[in-house]
């Protein structure tokens, strides 16, 4: 009889489930499926538009006459573009539905390598074109290529290439005039990429990326396949970026070997031993790159998520005279072809992103492009606040705030948090939060919780494996301090999170419900096992890496432990949820799954998904439909009056 009747209500349960999903409104615009989203109010839709006709401008590399490859968007994706000289037109090389944003210039030719994938997928074509649109596929179909790399002479093309399900890369190497003769000349273990080709052509600096505190570099002999580890064997190294040195008789890096950040370090290959260039760095380094002589490098420094460009004399270490930059976040960096300038990009709270050179010999900045804002009013963008809040274990957790202008009385509140989990929150131009602060009139929160990276390697660890819910309780803390603001109403405060930060929002919907009026999660993760069953092959391994090894069973334990979806029932307060039908990282059914197990239980829940995306929101039209409907669901949950 008890058997009868647990029967009897698991299939009453499953009928009064599958009644709840088939009254939930379905809509389809263009890409985008609505499920249990009302339609979108014409008022919302075109007080966004503006915010995503900003456009921008991002440095990609050099050309052998001195001009220019940029990535900007003056259709539905970003594309790459031509620029001749500074301020000139920008002239459009790649005509593609998916977005172009990696280009790098064969050298001593008027020629690129690029790549492009389908629907978001990432499983990257390489391609090689000309200036007049003439290409040849460099790739063999049905793999996965990135990390192209020329030889200095520009007469091969070196890169990784994985195939479906498999963890292990191989390196790849072609003559640039014949693509057909591309060859293995390494089979790969791991995450392995190609950085440098030494200036004789014979050896290759390569990667291995085994999580963010342990990446290993080698040179690999091209000729032979003979592959030498450089640094420590004993311990764990993060490196970023490889170059030789003059005479390929040593390597330039960033290195956190002896230090709590990354910072410019000189192997001699014949001996081993590792040289600083700058000692008892406070800030990492992120980025460098090297004159073609090798003498000077130029670096970036994340100071509290602003950047710096410093320049220094690899013999020995002097700083030497830097560009002067606006207040901001560097995009690229790579001196051109002579040496004689560096070419960068950046992107500040009220530019949304910008090519410039620097001339080493006279000091001088130049801009090379002038991006639009859309029709945007600079002056009513909001420049962030630094703040720095105590949490539970007496940390000091690194945050920005954007208050908006003028504002009185106590004001909303929205916590955005960001992927990775090693990610890290900047103060660069975003059309979101301005949009949250202007049409939403509320306060808009960034914090780098544990976890995040730019604030050295003992801070990044503290979310590794078990200690995955600490991040989470560094939210609950910023809660508390929103509670002791007094312009600030912790009565009205919503979580936004994207991929991880999806992971994060959906924990502190959890733990938190009560003290939140709302969540959007985008392409989260809602269980830990089911996500590392499912993300593709290549990237499995390192996620392990990250997060822990399900297939350990005291690790599956503590998964199932802290997987949003077995809290479900804590979370009662209304969501939005956004998936990329095609996301090889986080797929598809993280998000049907949390979905449904919400709806089952009766929790309001918006659904949105992109036939036509990947892990992000990448086409213009989709971005002010998504966001909109953020601003629409925002609205609706801050008590703001939009249904």
């Amino acid at each position: 009889m008890l058997s009868r009747a647990l029967l009897l209500g698991s299939v009453m349960a499953l009928g009064l489930a599958a009644t709840a999903f088939a009254q939930v409104e379905r809509r389809e615009v263009g890409q985008l499926v609505f499920e249990g989203a009302p339609p979108l109010p014409d008022a919302v839709a075109e007080a966004i538009a503006p915010y995503y006709e900003v456009r921008s401008a991002v440095f990609e590399d050099w050309l052998a006459d001195g001009s220019m490859l940029i990535a900007t968007r003056f259709g539905q994706t970003e594309q790459i573009h031509h620029v001749a000289q500074p301020l000139a037109a920008r002239t459009q090389l790649t005509f593609f539905d998916e977005p172009i944003t990696v280009a790098t210039a064969q050298p001593g030719a008027a020629r690129f390598a690029y790549r492009r994938d389908e629907g978001g997928s990432e499983y990257y074509q390489g391609f090689l074109r000309d200036l007049q649109g003439h290409e040849v596929r460099l790739t063999k179909p049905g793999t996965r290529n990135s990390d192209f790399v020329f030889s200095k002479d520009g007469a091969r093309v070196a890169w990784s290439q994985v195939t479906p399900g498999d963890p292990n890369y191989d390196i790849m190497i072609a003559p640039a005039a014949d693509p057909e003769g591309r060859r293995v000349v390494l089979e790969g273990e791991g995450a392995m990429s190609p950085l440098e080709i030494s200036a004789d052509g014979r050896r290759m600096l390569l990667t291995r990326y085994n999580s963010i505190a342990d990446v290993e570099l080698f040179v690999l002999d091209i000729a032979s396949g003979e592959l030498t580890r450089l640094g420590p064997q004993d311990r764990k190294v993060h490196y970023a970026g490889a170059a030789f040195g003059p005479g390929g008789n040593t390597v330039v890096t960033l290195s956190d070997d002896g230090s709590e950040v990354t910072r410019p370090v000189v192997f001699d290959l014949a001996t081993g031993a590792m040289r600083e260039l700058e000692s008892g760095a406070k800030w990492g380094a992120e980025g460098f790159d090297l004159t073609p002589d090798g003498k000077t490098i130029a670096y970036v420094v994340n100071e509290e998520g602003y950047s710096k460009v410093v320049l220094r004399d690899v013999a020995t270490g002097r700083e030497l005279a830097g560009p002067d930059l606006p207040k901001g976040v560097l995009t690229a960096l790579k001196f051109s072809p002579d040496g004689a300038r560096l070419g960068l990009s950046l992107s500040t709270y009220n530019a949304s992103g910008d090519v410039w050179s620097y001339e080493l010999a006279s000091r001088k900045l130049t801009r090379w492009t002038d991006s639009e804002l859309g029709g945007l009013d600079p002056s009513t963008l909001v420049e962030p606040s630094l703040f720095r809040y105590e949490t539970f274990d007496g940390r000091s957790i690194p945050a920005f705030v954007y208050k908006p202008q003028g504002a009185s009385g106590k004001l909303p509140v929205v916590i955005q948090i960001h992927g990775g989990p090693e990610g890290q929150e900047l103060p660069s131009f975003s059309a979101r939060r301005q949009a949250w602060v202007n049409e939403l009139g509320a306060a808009v929160i960034i914090p780098n919780v544990r976890g995040s990276s730019g604030y050295g390697k003992t801070y990044l660890s503290l979310d590794n494996a078990e200690k995955r819910e600490d991040s989470v309780k560094d939210i609950g803390a910023l809660l508390d301090w929103v509670e002791q603001q007094p312009d600030l109403d912790s009565s009205r405060v919503a979580v936004v999170g994207q991929s991880y930060g999806g992971y994060m929002a959906l924990a502190v919907a959890a733990h938190y419900n009560p003290r939140l009026v709302g969540v959007i999660d985008l392409y989260g993760i809602s269980d830990f096992v089911t996500f590392l069953e499912n993300t593709e092959g290549y990237r499995r391994d390192l996620r392990r890496a990250e997060y822990g090894d399900e297939r350990d069973p005291a690790m599956r334990a503590v998964f199932e432990k802290i997987a949003p979806i077995n809290m479900s029932e804590r979370m009662r307060k209304p969501m939005m949820i956004y998936q990329g039908a095609n996301d090889p990282r986080v797929p598809q059914s993280e998000s049907e799954q949390m979905v449904a197990k919400l709806r089952e239980q009766g929790t309001e829940v918006w659904y949105v998904l992109a036939r036509d995306e990947g892990h992000g929101v990448h086409k213009k039209a989709n971005q002010e439909q998504v966001r909109a409907t953020e601003v629409q669901f925002l609205k609706k949950v801050l008590g703001l009056g939009a249904e």
